[in-house]
Formats: C-alpha cells, sequence, structure tokens
C-alpha cells in the first residue's frame, strides 16, 4: 500500500506545503531527465522480474479470516507483510535476473515460499488463497473494524472520505453465468474503502532506462484489456456474479473520491487509466501534480532541487508519496538504491492466482508482449487511439474471452483470437531479447496458449464450477464455498487453471 504514515491530522498549511513540495519534485524529475541523473540514462538496465503478489486469508470453512497479524506473526518472514483489510497479506519478491532460466528458478522459490507460509498459516487454522477477489467475502466484511492495525490505512480512509463527504457507493452490473440466467446486480454503500481490499493483485515491476520509458508505458496500457481477459480471476464478489475481472470496476469505486456533482464537472478518478499516449515520464508527474489534490500530505523541509545542486539524487518523498495515492493501472515508479535513481513501470492490472505457474505465466506474456511491441519498427500507439485501449481494458475485464476487442490492423478480434495469431509469437520475441531461455519461454507461453485453446481462465473455471453446484441444488452461499475448497485444492495441486475440471 505504500509508504507509512503517522500524523493524524492537517491543516491548510500542510497541504500548501506538501503541494509545493510534489511541484518542486516534478521540476526536479524534469531536471534529472535533462542532465541523465538516472543510473540508467543512455544504456538499458539489467533486465530484472520483480513482483508483488496480494494473498487472501480464510479459515477452515473457506469464510475470510480476520487474521493477517496472527498469520504474520506465524509465517514469520520479512517477504510478508500486511495489507489494507485484516483478511489480506502481501509477498515482495526481490528482483531476479529475467534471463536464461532464471524465471524457472523464481517459480520455484515462489512456490517453495508459499508452500512454507500456508503450512505456518494452518498452524493457527488459516489458510493463504490466490485469487483476484475471494468469492465467500459480504457486504458485512467491508465494516471499519476490519480495517488492519497500520495507521496508515485508518488515515487513508479519513482522508478520501473527508474528500468525499459521503459514503462510498458499489454499482455494478454482472454476466449472467448462463444463457438462462439474468445479470446479477451489486449495489451496496460502505464507511470504508476496504471493498479495495477484496481487490488482490498481481504486482510487475520493470525497470527501464528513462528515454525508454514512454515506450514501455504506452506498450503496457495498450495491452491492459488482454491482460484481463486472459488473466481474469474475479467473478465474485458479495455473493454476486459480476464481471470476469471485477476487481477493475470494484478498485474504481472503492477509492473515488468524488462525490456526484465532481463526476458530472469531469474531475478524474484516482483510479485512473489516464487520457492519453505519453512522450516521457514527466508527463505522468505533472498530470498527478495538477489533476490530484493530496490525500497524505505528509511533508520535509528538504528542497529537493538544492538536493541536486549539491550533487546529491534527491529522495523526493512528497511526489513518491503522491504518487502512491494516484492508482494508475500502469504506474510511473521513482525510486533510490543506495544513493542512485532508477525508474520503473508497474502493471498494476493483473489478478493474483490461481497457482504459481499461471502468476509467472501472466507475468512472462506482459514482459514479453510489452518488450515486442517496444521493439516493432512502428510503434502500436500510434495506429491506436488511447479511447480505445481504454475500452479495450473495460471490455476485457467485462467479458473475459467473449470480449470484442479493437486491435490495429485487425479490427475487433476476441482476445484469445488474437493471442494465437498475434502476440504470442510476439512475446516469444520479446522475451527472446530479454535473454529468457527457450525451455522458460515453452513453458510459459504453453500456460497462454492453453488458456486460449481451452477457453478457461480462473474466472471462467470460477463460475462454471458454481453453475454446475448450482445445478445440482446449492444455493449461492454454498455453491461458493463449495467452489473456493476445490479451487484452494487445485491450487496446492499446482496444475494450469487451464487443465482443471469442473
Amino acid at each position: 500500500m505504500g509508504t507509512d504514515v503517522s500524523k493524524r491530522e492537517f491543516t491548510g498549511e500542510d497541504r500548501v506545503r506538501f503541494r509545493r513540495q510534489v511541484s518542486r519534485g516534478t521540476e526536479a524529475i524534469a531536471r534529472m531527465l535533462a542532465d541523465g541523473l538516472f543510473t540508467d540514462h543512455g544504456r538499458p538496465p539489467e533486465p530484472l522480474l520483480g513482483m508483488e503478489v496480494e494473498l487472501n486469508l480464510v479459515d477452515d470453512d473457506m469464510n475470510p479470516a480476520m487474521a493477517n497479524a496472527t498469520v504474520l506473526d506465524a509465517i514469520a518472514d520479512p517477504d510478508y507483510q500486511t495489507e489494507l483489510g485484516q483478511f489480506n497479506i502481501e509477498i515482495n519478491v526481490s528482483p531476479r535476473p529475467f534471463t536464461t532460466d532464471d524465471t524457472i528458478s523464481l517459480e520455484q522459490a515462489l512456490r517453495t515460499s508459499l508452500n512454507r507460509a500456508e503450512k505456518r498459516a494452518a498452524q493457527t487454522s488459516n489458510h493463504l488463497v490466490m485469487i483476484g477477489m475471494l468469492p465467500t467475502l459480504g457486504a458485512e466484511h467491508f465494516a471499519h473494524q476490519w480495517i488492519s492495525a497500520n495507521p496508515r490505512y485508518d488515515l487513508l480512509n479519513e482522508q478520501i472520505f473527508n474528500a468525499r463527504g459521503e459514503d462510498l457507493e458499489i454499482d455494478i452490473s454482472g454476466i449472467p453465468l448462463g444463457e438462462s440466467h439474468s445479470t446479477e446486480r451489486l449495489h451496496t454503500s460502505t464507511d470504508s474503502i476496504l471493498p479495495e481490499a477484496a481487490c488482490t493483485s498481481l504486482q510487475l515491476h520493470l525497470r527501464v532506462a528513462p528515454e525508454d520509458f514512454a515506450a514501455h508505458w504506452n506498450a503496457a496500457q495498450s495491452i491492459a484489456g488482454i491482460q484481463v481477459a486472459l488473466a481474469g480471476n474475479s467473478p465474485f464478489l458479495a455473493g454476486t456474479a459480476l464481471w470476469h475481472e471485477s476487481r477493475i470496476p470494484v478498485f474504481e469505486q472503492a477509492t473515488d473520491t468524488r462525490p456526484l456533482e465532481l463526476k458530472n464537472q469531469g474531475v478524474r478518478p484516482r483510479v485512473w487509466f489516464g487520457e492519453r499516449w505519453i512522450n516521457t515520464i514527466f508527463d505522468l508527474f505533472e498530470e498527478n501534480t495538477r489533476y490530484f489534490p493530496a490525500l497524505l500530505p505528509v511533508s520535509t523541509d528538504i528542497d529537493p532541487m538544492d538536493e541536486i545542486d549539491a550533487g546529491r539524487i534527491p529522495a523526493l518523498d512528497e511526489l513518491r508519496l503522491h504518487n502512491g495515492t494516484v492508482y494508475r493501472w500502469n504506474r510511473p515508479v521513482y525510486d533510490v538504491v543506495d544513493g542512485h535513481a532508477h525508474l520503473r513501470v508497474e502493471n498494476r492490472v493483473l489478478p493474483a492466482g490461481p497457482t504459481v505457474v499461471d502468476t509467472m505465466a501472466n507475468a512472462a506474456f506482459y514482459y514479453g508482449v510489452v518488450r515486442g511491441l517496444v521493439e516493432l519498427d512502428r510503434p502500436l500507439w500510434s495506429q491506436m487511439s488511447f479511447n480505445a485501449a481504454a475500452e479495450n481494458l473495460q471490455s476485457g475485464a467485462r467479458a473475459g474471452f467473449e470480449a470484442q476487442i479493437y486491435w490495429p490492423n485487425v479490427g475487433w478480434v476476441r482476445p484469445d483470437e488474437l493471442t494465437l495469431r498475434r502476440l504470442l509469437p510476439l512475446a516469444d520475441s520479446g522475451l527472446q531479447s530479454f535473454g529468457v531461455s527457450g525451455k522458460a519461454r515453452a513453458r510459459y507461453l504453453s500456460v497462454i496458449e492453453g488458456r486460449c485453446i481451452n477457453r478457461q481462465t480462473g474466472s471462467a473455471w470460477q463460475r462454471r464450477a458454481v453453475l454446475a453446484r448450482e445445478t445440482a441444488g446449492d444455493d449461492r452461499a454454498a455453491a461458493l464455498r463449495g467452489m473456493l475448497r476445490d479451487y484452494v485444492d487445485l491450487m496446492h495441486e499446482g496444475e494450469p487453471v487451464h487443465t482443471w475440471p469442473v
């Protein structure tokens, strides 16, 4: 969730000071870009794969377990950290080389770590689940009391509601489970941002040279709709069948600081796809500064321009804190490690799960296609409107493999067909450019191919499994618990989701 903060009350003076510091940080970014002060200036960085995986917690009956403090104590591993909801934790996977067979080594290390964490969690009668949305979560689990103990979360909740001035509303119409089923609708209100905690994701980081950032960000934006269509794993919330990747609309609505009047005026939401292709990372930081008021205006007295004049790399604490409260689906990241500044694209559209190999396949497909697009002679985004990319994200999240996606020189096409015909070869070429071995490329891209051929994602499997149980006589609650128990068993067996039986 970002940097810890402890200050509980903010004044107008705090906000003015913070705004000034964020603006100075934006100026510092421009200066550093112009002066070549980033570590990777003029050369591509060593390919590194970094990821964060958010996890849900359940008890022995598959109900949400409000036990992250207990579970983290039992796991006793600094790689595992708290998250917004007491039913969430997160594992941070340290960056690893993205060459030869290193991805397979990372897969094995991640599986070993999760198995060890699950064994320790089970000793407390709790269990880890890699899933985009926990299907047994209900509206009663969004009460303020279930926010994690970290003061940052409560403060963020308070500031969002101060800005909004009224309860949050979640209103989503779903996709019918079957031909004879009607459309279901989730319409509820809440006095906390905990519906955001329902959205457990896989976050992928790619470090890039400053001059290459815009191309990589534009490429990531252009494939967001394909990503969610191929990897959907979030079809149920509060007993309701929603979108194939319901994290997208839930997250958009759960952190919306705008009352209806501001929406009608066209004020931009804090969960934001964006509105244009970019030419430099400065465009994104400038937009964040111009369009979004501070949520957590905690300031230092350090002037970043003075730091640069003194020959030091600025930390840009205010800019980074502000950047962490603008929830772009592809977020720009400025970071300083050992006194050296670098830039990353953080991809945030993917759900967690269903298995470790599915997670690695999603990562490999993303990195490969992005690299492949960046290396094309003519940029894809020069042939496609930004609005088309934004509409692709909504369509892919809503309908999964049934979505109609727009793609240059193809027109309207289903995501599975586009992937089989165009994107898998492009991903293979991109991964080869990164130096990924043929063995690793074949392992992970065959998983994506299998999903497209079998037309089965985590979401599609969950929907079919619940439909089968309801047809056999279960009510919705029993069908969801039974499906989730089967899901957990199959998750531990570790075979990719496209092979799962219903």
